[in-house]
């Protein structure tokens, strides 16, 4: 593999045209977690994803890792699976860790990753659908709407 200015903006393009997939899981996984935590959580539609994905893919240190991962997922498949497990895992992981941002929201995505690979099944290559839950819970993260991101922390001390 071999990653280029262009090959990330082909990747950019792959994972914006997956709105139609993405947005939905997104939606549904904010439901459950909403849900889960008994609280109210924004959907999510095509624009806002599209314009997540346009800044994701504008930070060029991080899109080169967005785009990298993104296209290892895309083509990853083991003999017999089970192998691959954990190598799908990983990446998954990662790749919704980048997406969501600096930490805390990492965490969270790394973590929702796991919930969503857990309730996403897409046909293809054992990648695949780790690649769909991990771009449903990176972005998920890192968009607006849940309440405790709205406001500021009550845990920030003023400088000295």
């Amino acid at each position: 593999m071999e990653v280029t200015p262009a090959a990330v903006e082909a990747e950019r393009d792959w994972v914006a045209e997956r709105a139609d997939v993405i947005v939905p899981l997104i939606n549904e996984m904010r439901a459950n977690l909403a849900s889960a935590f008994d609280t109210e959580v924004a959907r999510v539609d095509a624009a806002e994803y599209e314009a997540a994905v346009d800044a994701v893919f504008a930070n060029g240190d991080l899109a080169v890792n967005v785009a990298a991962l993104t296209a290892i997922l895309r083509d990853l498949d083991v003999a017999a699976d089970y192998p691959g497990f954990v190598v799908d895992e990983l990446l998954g992981r990662e790749l919704a860790g980048c997406l969501a941002g600096s930490q805390p929201l990492r965490l969270l995505g790394e973590a929702t990753f796991h919930y969503a690979d857990v309730t996403t099944h897409t046909e293809g290559v054992a990648g695949a659908d780790d690649l769909d839950a991990a771009l449903a819970a990176g972005f998920q993260t890192r968009l607006p709407g849940w309440p405790w991101t709205e406001a500021e922390s009550p845990f920030g001390v003023e400088p000295r």
